[in-house]
């Protein structure tokens, strides 16, 4: 990456680049002299293209060392490059990829570095300790609401070692072709949700009784036991049914629930945290409100921190199938094995046939806020993207919806909507996110804190109280790459430790879960 060090900074990415990004606040006006002898023909603002050379029409316009698009007009030397006058690519035609063709680079391991977590009976770890109530059907969505609100006013402050108590609301359960294929994705995630280890295993289930998706489905991996108003109700009760013929109205229904949430915050408040290896760690890895900074500053700084945690032996996941299938070419080759190569193509074919049947393209995205921050086009916003994955070999792929297997790097499938990446990563067992954003968001979750890098200073000054690590230094000369990315990796241990709360946490800022569902609704 090459920065222009005059006062009109401008950053080049590869050396074959035939473009470059302001890096200024408020961009740089017509006139300015940049890189030598170039002067903008026209005013360019922050994050956006200029054109280092003379382009025809049909010429090639490369970012990163890549093709992203082809020019549709003649743009001048000096000229701003952008969505109009960008026009995508073919993609690249997944039959024809390298698998596991890349050597692995060689990595030291990294020892000597733990955080404090909360260990389960199965081995996995939490960072936070919150009773999860999770429901079958959005019928109960109302219910669950109001029982939270008493179980924090009123339960809550008896159990000091329990973070929180979170409603696991959402749209499925009923009115929904249940036993479509794909109907396997919400039912899957729903099911794996209630595993996450920030849930220690005490997660409940609410449910009202006539829907499709039946509550006891949803713990049907370990015994279930239906909560019933009775003076011998089961202490072990995981599953409460609002139609149950033992509840005399909703005074009733709110008691039963308050007496489960009981027992399970007993058990939770058991938990304590413990000296854990960083081989526990199960970190998400996300962007959302892209720049055309986020692939030159804050995602190579998570890179970075994911070489580490895979270096110390954890697990890191990264997602987007949108954001990853246009870099896919530069992926497979990063396979372990070949199969786990052919489960990357796997993947960008079905979220290809997806997107045809809802008469969609991966022309849908970049949204307009991405292209405000200088992104052309889909293939430059993945070309960034993927640069959160670091440069560790990919050791597992997983559809939607699916746990983790593996330690090490693995892609899990997910569409690129921030919501429904975050509820699908969860749901694999992440424990803790990093998200990096270059338009800035509020988005958090309330049972896996979410920290924010952004990706220009410009941002990281006017959200001073929501961003956790501003990466634009590196854009700006102040910092390295590798710099930040150590301060994100300490900064990862000290929030999977309860050392130090994210901005969004400490605001009460928080997202509810979306579950991703292509299967038919009735």
């Amino acid at each position: 990456m090459t920065v222009s060090s005059n006062q009109a900074r401008i950053i080049r990415v590869h050396p074959q680049d035939n473009v470059a990004i302001v890096v200024q606040q408020g961009g740089l006006e017509e006139g300015t002299h940049i890189e030598g002898d170039i002067t903008l023909v026209a005013a360019i603002p922050q994050g956006h293209k200029v054109a280092l050379e003379a382009l025809n029409t049909g010429d090639r316009i490369i970012r990163y060392g890549e093709i992203i698009g082809t020019a549709t007009a003649a743009i001048p030397r000096g000229g701003h490059v952008n969505e109009n006058n960008v026009q995508l690519p073919i993609p690249p035609a997944l039959s024809e990829l390298p698998l596991a063709t890349r050597k692995a680079p060689e990595m030291e391991p990294l020892e000597g570095y733990t955080f404090e977590g909360f260990r389960n009976p199965d081995g996995s770890v939490g960072t936070k300790n919150v009773l999860g109530i999770t429901t079958s059907v959005q019928c109960v969505a109302g219910t669950v609401d109001y029982v939270v609100q008493r179980i924090r006013r009123e339960l809550l402050p008896r159990f000091p070692n329990v973070d929180d108590v979170v409603g696991l609301n959402h749209a499925y359960g009923c009115g929904v072709a249940i036993n479509a294929p794909a109907a396997v994705i919400p039912i899957r995630t729903l099911k794996n949700i209630a595993l996450n280890p920030n849930f220690g295993g005490e997660v409940m289930v609410i449910g009202l009784g006539c829907e499709k998706l039946q509550p006891s489905t949803l713990v049907d991996d370990r015994p279930v036991k239906i909560y019933a108003n009775t003076a011998d109700a089961d202490p072990e009760a995981n599953v409460l049914s609002l139609q149950d013929d033992s509840f005399e109205g909703f005074g009733d229904m709110v008691d039963g629930i308050m007496a489960m949430a009981e027992r399970h915050l007993e058990r939770l408040n058991r938990r304590q945290r413990e000296t854990c290896p960083v081989s526990d760690l199960v970190v998400g890895m996300q962007c959302g409100g892209s720049d055309a900074f986020s692939g030159v500053t804050a995602n190579p700084a998570v890179g970075f921190a994911t070489d580490l945690i895979v270096r110390a032996g954890g697990s890191v996941m990264f997602s987007e199938v949108t954001e990853v299938r246009d870099a896919i070419h530069l992926l497979t080759p990063r396979a372990t094995t070949p199969e786990v190569g052919q489960a990357l193509l796997d993947q960008m074919a079905w979220y290809d046939d997806y997107l045809a049947q809802g008469q969609a393209d991966r022309s849908a995205n970049p949204s307009p806020g991405n292209k405000k921050g200088g992104l052309s086009n889909v293939v430059e916003k993945a070309l960034g993207s993927v640069i959160k994955s670091g440069n560790s070999p990919i050791a597992d792929v997983i559809g939607p919806g699916e746990r983790l297997r593996r330690k090490g790097l693995t892609f899990a499938a997910t569409p690129a909507s921030d919501f429904v990446c975050g509820t699908l990563q969860f749901a694999a067992g992440m424990n803790l996110q990093v998200f990096t954003t270059g338009r800035g968001t509020p988005y958090n979750l309330p049972m896996a804190s979410v920290i924010k890098v952004s990706s220009n200073s410009t941002l990281g000054r006017r959200w001073h109280d929501l961003i956790d690590l501003d990466a634009g230094r590196i854009a700006t000369g102040e910092a390295s790459i590798e710099q930040v990315g150590w301060e994100l990796f300490e900064l990862i241990l000290d929030v999977a430790s309860g050392r130090k709360q994210v901005a969004a946490d400490r605001l009460g800022l928080y997202n509810d879960l979306v579950l991703f569902n292509p299967a038919p609704i009735t």
